[in-house]
C-alpha cells in the first residue's frame, strides 16, 4: 500500500469547504492549509476568520495566512512542508510559477465552470447572468495563466430556471468536493489524462461590481430575470422608488404586453410587483426595502403603499 500523499490545500471561502472536507475524509494527508488573512466583515467591521481556517483549526491542521504568496519566506515555508501536491479552490490570488513547480505532482484547481468557458473570478455568477442551462466543475492542472491549464476531469450539472447564484454555489461546492476526491485518487494511480483547453472557445468571468445591480428596465424581462438571479445574494439587483433603494429577488417572466413604459409598476398585490420592461413583464416576488430585511413582496406591500403606475428609476 503506497504512502499517503502530502497535500497542501489552498482556499478561502465557503465554496472551498467541501473540497477540504473531502480530502480530510480521504486516505491522503493534508499537511497544511493556506488561506487569505482574517478580514473585517459586515457593518460592525468585526474581524472574522475565513471558513477554511475554521475547518482546518477544528481538525488541528496548521494554517498559513500570508499577505503575499510571492515572498521568499513563504516559499521557504512551503519547501519545508514538502508537499506532493497542491490543491487549490477559490484561494483568491494567482500563484507564482516557483510555487506551482514545487510539488512533484504539481498543483490542481477546482474551478466552478466547464472550462474553457468562464475563466476568472466569478464563473458561477456569469453562467446564471448569461442564462446558461448547464455548468459544472473542472479539475485542472494549474499553470501560470488565469485558468488556462490542462483539464483533468469535469462534472456537469443543469442550472434550474429559477436558480440563483447562491443556490448554484452550494451545489457546485459539493460537486467540487466529489470531483476532487476522484481526481486525487486517479492522479495518484496515474490514470488521469490531461487534455489541453480549446483556448479559442474561452470566455471570461470578471469580478462583479455593485453598480451592475442597478437595473435598466428597458432590457427584456428574460435578461433582467437572469441578471437578478445571477446577482443574488451579492451584490443584488436594485432600483429606486421615491428616492429609496429597493432590492429585488425571486423574479418570474410574465409574457404579456404591459401597455405602460419600462420600469412602471403595472400591479402591486399579494403576488408581488408586476413591472413593465423592454419586452414582456417581470413579476418580483421578494423585495428588500432600504434599511429592512428581505421579505415576501406581498407581505411587504401590506404595510407599504406602492401604487400602480409608479416608476422605478
Amino acid at each position: 500500500m503506497s504512502a499517503p500523499l502530502r497535500i497542501v490545500f489552498m482556499g478561502t471561502p465557503d465554496f472551498a469547504v467541501p473540497s477540504l472536507q473531502a480530502l480530510l475524509e480521504g486516505p491522503e494527508e493534508v499537511v497544511a492549509v493556506v488561506c487569505q488573512p482574517d478580514r473585517e466583515q459586515g457593518r460592525g467591521k468585526r474581524v472574522s476568520p475565513p471558513p477554511i481556517k475554521v475547518l482546518a483549526e477544528h481538525h488541528r491542521i496548521p494554517v498559513l495566512q500570508p499577505e503575499s504568496v510571492r515572498t521568499g519566506s513563504f516559499l521557504e515555508e512551503m519547501h519545508a512542508l514538502a508537499p506532493d501536491l497542491l490543491v487549490v479552490a477559490a484561494y483568491g490570488k494567482i500563484l507564482p510559477q516557483p510555487l506551482l513547480d514545487l510539488p512533484p505532482l504539481g498543483a490542481i484547481n477546482i474551478h466552478g465552470s466547464l472550462l474553457p468557458k468562464y475563466r476568472g473570478a466569478a464563473p458561477i455568477q456569469w453562467a446564471v447572468i448569461n442564462g446558461e442551462t448547464e455548468t459544472g466543475i473542472t479539475i485542472m492542472q494549474m499553470d501560470a495563466g488565469l485558468d488556462t491549464g490542462d483539464i483533468l476531469l469535469t462534472a456537469t450539472v443543469p442550472i434550474g430556471g429559477q436558480e440563483t447564484t447562491g443556490e448554484l454555489f452550494g451545489r457546485l461546492a459539493l460537486l467540487g468536493g466529489q470531483a476532487l476526491g476522484e481526481a486525487v485518487a486517479r492522479l495518484k494511480k496515474g490514470t488521469l489524462t490531461a487534455r489541453p483547453q480549446a483556448h479559442n472557445l474561452a470566455s471570461h468571468a470578471p469580478m462583479l461590481k455593485k453598480e451592475m445591480g442597478h437595473l435598466d428596465w428597458t432590457m427584456p424581462a428574460r435578461r433582467l430575470h437572469n441578471l437578478i438571479r445571477g446577482l443574488d445574494p451579492w451584490p443584488s439587483a436594485y432600483g429606486f422608488i421615491d428616492g429609496k433603494r429597493f432590492r429585488f429577488f425571486s423574479p418570474e417572466v410574465v409574457p404579456i404586453k404591459a401597455g405602460c413604459p419600462p420600469g412602471a409598476i403595472c400591479r402591486a398585490d399579494n403576488q408581488g410587483l408586476l413591472l413593465s420592461t423592454g419586452e414582456d413583464c417581470l413579476l418580483i416576488r421578494e423585495i428588500q426595502p432600504e434599511g429592512k430585511k428581505r421579505m415576501d413582496a406581498g407581505a411587504c406591500l401590506r404595510g407599504l403603499r406602492i401604487l400602480p403606475g409608479t416608476r422605478i428609476s
